[in-house]
């Protein structure tokens, strides 16, 4: 503690809203699932369009979402993340633990206030010495023996930190060594159960589900005990526990979370709470998820009516509402339906200003409307919302700005599509520039727009400079990615189309499919849609070069594959 006190000019907390405001604020957007709509077009059937890149997560602020770290919006809802603040709510005033320990509270709610406000301003080298001088302080506290609550309150404080800056590998560090200790507190130690549910988010973040799981269960098991099973404490670890459960595939328990939490609300706040969207959000989500967009469209809607009531129908929050069920209709396949609730809430949202209209959730709303337009065939509608998605990142960017290669790349696909390819290449063009001032030129985003304008050449006969185009967008990637990776392969698939009309040698272009072929077994599995196309080329060219020893094999595995694919339509 003594350490604690001479870092206390530093500070050290975890959050200045109270809980209660906190849990009752949600906001949700659209994440593209089951709506297979995409603008990002390369023909061939491409693997592209399936292509996830693992980045490493980037936490807009240090606040906890037990439900998806450090993404307000991504899973449809902000959980409750408080620490010494929601703590002390949890205790009614006569009987409160902490008592003894409000120096230390005040300490930490100091700290991670000052840490916060460095890492949004961008002061990123100022929150790193913070954070440093604060490890060593409680460092030089454990290697004396000194091993107690106060330790992993701090250190708790300071993975957050650093999971703020986007340092994962010294978080991972972090918290096996606050595992160490928090294996060995008893669990009526004031706080753990707080720590308990951020280091379970941190751990989610990481990818350690396991890990993750059983730290929320232990904050469970503890609430339970003091608080009972209907307890609204318990629903920041329920969430948490829910999402991870989710995304290790295993929906039937995440589902009974969601409802377990929404049972809890139901009864401690009633069943038209607005606080019923919390869990509501993830239910709705999960159900999409799991192709069950009928139940999830019930889901949505409810929101739609809980909002609507407490908030009246041209709320901001009423917009958003909106957009998660039009979501939940494209995934059951009803998209004028979806179009139409899409289009109503964009004009909510604008008119009640609830946003700013370049912020990146409004974006993602624009994006998913013309991408359903396009679906049905009025492209022209979705091309006049990207122009608008260019001209907003342009007025409050720059007109060279690297955000808005996304949606001039989206454009060019929308010209694509609708056989413009000059046009297409005019734009891609103009990408392929932008990102060159922008970024080194090996840098993988540069990829993009290279691979499509080499696709766009294509399409124009102009296949000299297409197959340069593409070769340079292989080059990268592997340097970038590796020379078994999706995006390789996607590249790499572009090519044979190419080097194919060029009259390239057929026993390269053999080589070359193999290589795409291996990737795609690896990333899809051997029976995927994929695989039965590529395994088509494969055949051809075996064929053309009299290899029947290897056709032969090929072909009764593409025979079988088109018989299930075939009976998979009919059915």
């Amino acid at each position: 503690m003594g350490a604690m006190k001479r870092k206390s000019q530093v500070g050290l907390s975890l959050l200045s809203e109270n809980w209660q405001k906190d849990i009752t604020y949600f906001s949700f957007c659209i994440r593209r699932q089951k709506c297979k709509v995409k603008l990002y077009m390369i023909p061939y059937k491409a693997i592209a369009r399936r292509w996830a890149f693992k980045r490493s997560a980037s936490v807009g602020s240090l606040e906890v979402d037990a439900a998806d770290q450090g993404h307000r919006f991504a899973s449809g809802f902000s959980a409750p993340n408080d620490f010494v603040s929601r703590y002390n709510m949890l205790h009614d005033s006569s009987s409160n633990p902490l008592d003894g320990m409000s120096d230390f509270e005040r300490q930490l709610q100091e700290f991670f206030d000052e840490l916060k406000a460095m890492i949004m301003m961008g002061n990123k080298h100022d929150a790193i010495d913070l954070l440093q001088a604060n490890y060593e302080a409680v460092k030089e506290q454990m290697n004396a023996g000194t091993k107690g609550i106060e330790e992993i309150a701090i250190l708790d404080v300071i993975a957050l930190g650093y999971m703020g800056i986007g340092d994962l590998k010294f978080v991972q560090s972090l918290l096996d060594m606050m595992s160490q200790v928090v294996d060995n507190l008893k669990d009526d130690e004031p706080l753990l159960d707080a720590i308990l549910m951020h280091m379970g988010s941190m751990y989610s973040t990481l990818e350690n589900h396991e890990k993750s799981m059983l730290l929320y269960q232990r904050a469970i098991n503890i609430l339970e005990k003091r608080y009972g099973k209907n307890s609204i404490f318990l629903v920041t670890s329920l969430l948490g526990m829910a999402k991870v459960l989710g995304s290790i595939g295993r929906a039937t328990r995440a589902i009974e979370f969601y409802h377990r939490v929404i049972t809890i609300f139901e009864l401690n706040r009633g069943a038209e709470s607005v606080d019923l969207v919390l869990p509501l959000s993830g239910l709705g989500n999960q159900l999409i998820k799991e192709g069950k967009a009928t139940d999830a469209e019930n889901v949505f809607t409810r929101i739609l009516k809980i909002y609507t009531r407490a908030y009246g129908e041209n709320d901001g929050r009423v917009g958003m509402a909106l957009c998660s069920l039009a979501h939940a209709k494209c995934a059951k396949g009803n998209t004028d339906e979806a179009i139409d609730l899409y289009k109503k809430a964009v004009k909510v949202i604008k008119d009640s200003n609830y946003m700013a209209l370049d912020d990146s959730i409004m974006e993602n709303i624009r994006i998913d409307l013309a991408e359903l337009l396009h679906f049905v065939g009025r492209g022209q509608e979705g091309r006049e919302l990207l122009e608008e998605c260019l001209l907003i990142t342009e007025k409050h960017k720059g007109k060279e700005h690297p955000d808005s290669v996304t949606h001039l790349l989206n454009l060019a696909s929308s010209y694509s599509r609708s056989k413009n390819f000059v046009e297409a290449e005019r734009i891609l063009r103009m990408s392929l520039e932008i990102m060159t001032k922008n970024v080194g030129p090996d840098d993988q985003s540069i990829s993009f727009p290279m691979l499509h304008l080499g696709v766009t050449l294509y399409h124009l006969n102009q296949d000299e400079e297409a197959e340069k185009f593409v070769l340079e967008a292989v080059r990268i990637r592997e340097k970038a990615f590796g020379k078994d990776s999706l995006p390789v392969g996607e590249a790499l698939d572009c090519l044979v189309c190419i080097q194919t009309r060029l009259g390239k040698d057929d026993a390269q272009l053999l080589e070359l499919l193999k290589r795409v072929l291996s990737i795609q077994e690896r990333e899809f599995g051997s029976d995927s849609e994929e695989v039965m196309l590529t395994l088509k080329k494969a055949v051809f060219y075996l064929d053309k070069l009299g290899r029947k020893d290897e056709k032969f094999p090929l072909q009764k595995r593409l025979y079988h594959l088109r018989m299930k694919y075939k009976q998979r339509v009919q059915y």
